[in-house]
């Protein structure tokens, strides 16, 4: 009897602790909603969102919020869209959603930078809900911060509604120097910044990045930096998989080279090539599609390198990888005509181009922008609302 009775303990134990030792599923902002519909209830209320914010598996937040009777007068629209359909740098024109009948107000529409200020006095608060990838040329943390500046200045509360940072358990890259602040790089940060849409805009409001708007942020739960969160959504068009995500930090350095990354095929920033490139190991073809209407080198024969096969581990090891870029420069002996001006806006500083034409390896390159790292890691910690 008392033999039974202990194994049966013991069973009850063993599936206890294995339940334990599950990893409890990531619930994203959003789906806490006790903590931000009561606010919305009877305010005006603005929505920055794109196709990334669903609400549940099949259901979008402003879905969701239109059927609740949130009083939405306006959805802002970022790079892209607001159903993510639009290509890279391609204006986003204002419209209305089909779905719901609500105004749709692009933020990337070639020359608003912000809303009008009757657009501004109509609504009371400002709903964010997008998902970002963690790098400083992702550009939607930007059109976040543009708007919380406009906020600022009419009085106006923010929500963001947090979503995990893919890229968020590590930071890597050089620091932006400012001169070279533009779209694609607004903040002094690394290239990898480790930080989520909630903890960048608590630590631009912070450090003076950003005007002082009220500022809420409803966290994610069962999240901290240590998890390797895979979308369910693809965040842009030409991120289709979660491995172009991983390899983004680093091919996306080829936007400002005569090299593509992919563009107009089923790999984008997961292969690299040129057609005067000397290796044949490897050859694609650009052609317009969905992502890009006029890929670089549209039509022709690409010769490269595939980067498909290359492991998540090795990625997340590496982190931004300068090897990739040295590579197609000393294939193709184009010297300064390799890089355009987009090169120093995405890598953030001047040296690491005159490095490259000087012989220098990726390593010594890649040390110099340490000491940026750890200067940003101690900064960063002020913000975050999740454990490293």
């Amino acid at each position: 009897m008392f033999r039974g009775l202990y194994i049966t303990l013991c069973l009850l134990l063993s599936v206890t602790l294995c339940r334990a030792a599950e990893p409890r599923e990531v619930l994203v902002g959003a789906t806490d909603t006790a903590a931000y519909m009561p606010t919305l209830r009877h305010e005006r209320v603005a929505i920055l969102a794109n196709h990334t914010a669903m609400y549940s598996e099949h259901e979008h937040i402003v879905d969701m919020m239109h059927r609740e009777g949130i009083n939405i007068v306006g959805i802002f629209a970022p790079e892209h869209g607001f159903r993510g359909s639009v290509e890279a740098g391609a204006k986003v024109e204002n419209g209305v959603d089909s779905k719901t009948g609500i105004p749709i107000l692009s933020l990337y529409n070639g020359n608003t930078q912000r809303p009008a200020d009757d657009v501004m006095r109509s609504f009371d608060v400002l709903v964010v809900d997008m998902q970002d990838v963690g790098l400083r040329f992702y550009t939607y943390y930007i059109s976040m911060l543009r708007m919380v500046d406009a906020c600022a200045d009419f009085g106006r509360e923010v929500i963001v509604l947090d979503r995990p940072n893919p890229n968020g358990h590590y930071v890597d890259g050089p620091t932006l120097d400012m001169k070279y602040k533009s779209g694609v790089g607004w903040l002094p940060i690394p290239v990898v910044h480790g930080l989520t849409m909630g903890e960048i805009a608590r630590m631009a409001i912070g450090e003076g990045w950003a005007k002082a708007a009220k500022l809420t942020v409803v966290k994610c739960r069962n999240y901290d930096h240590a998890t390797h969160y895979t979308l369910p959504i693809a965040p842009s068009p030409n991120l289709p998989t979660q491995h172009s995500i991983y390899l983004y930090p680093s091919t996306c350095l080829f936007e400002g080279t005569v090299v593509g990354m992919g563009r107009g095929t089923e790999a984008p920033f997961e292969i690299y090539g040129h057609p005067d490139m000397k290796r044949r190991d490897f050859a694609f073809t650009p052609v317009p599609n969905a992502g890009s209407k006029n890929p670089p080198h549209n039509g022709k024969v690409c010769y490269g390198v595939d980067l498909r096969g290359v492991a998540n581990e090795d990625i997340w090891r590496e982190g931004v990888n300068l090897e990739y870029v040295i590579d197609a420069y000393r294939d193709l002996n184009m010297g300064e005509s390799f890089f355009t001006p987009m090169f120093e806006k995405l890598i953030g500083v001047s040296y690491v181009r005159r490095m490259i034409m000087s012989g220098a390896s990726a390593e010594e390159i890649e040390a110099c922008w340490s000491a940026d790292v750890e200067e940003f890691k101690v900064l960063r910690r002020k913000y975050l609302l999740y454990e490293e």
